[in-house]
């Protein structure tokens, strides 16, 4: 009995930094279990690839939303004086 092709290539697990890489190959997978002639094997396996970078995914959004709150809200949190609280860049403040 010949053995079947594995659609989803078996590649070495490199750790994919980027944000954009990892969403990318989320998406390929995505692509991937679509396909009605993908091996039960194949697709499970991509499923499996797949809930990983979502879940590591959602950490890295969560981590910068909390990023963007603390930028956002630190003038707040400054030390009260009037220069602490306004952004130095002027892009919330009438000044050019």
């Amino acid at each position: 009995m010949a053995k079947k092709k594995n659609i989803v290539e078996k590649k070495p697990e490199p750790k994919l930094s980027r944000f954009e890489e990892r969403l990318e190959r989320l998406e390929e997978l995505g692509d991937m279990i679509r396909k009605s002639d993908i091996p039960l094997d194949d697709a499970i396996k991509a499923f499996e690839e797949g809930i990983v970078l979502a879940r590591s995914l959602e950490k890295d959004l969560e981590k910068i939303e909390s990023r963007i709150e603390i930028l956002m809200n630190g003038a707040e949190a400054g030390t009260g004086s009037e220069d602490d609280e306004k952004p130095e860049l002027g892009l919330f403040g009438d000044e050019c």
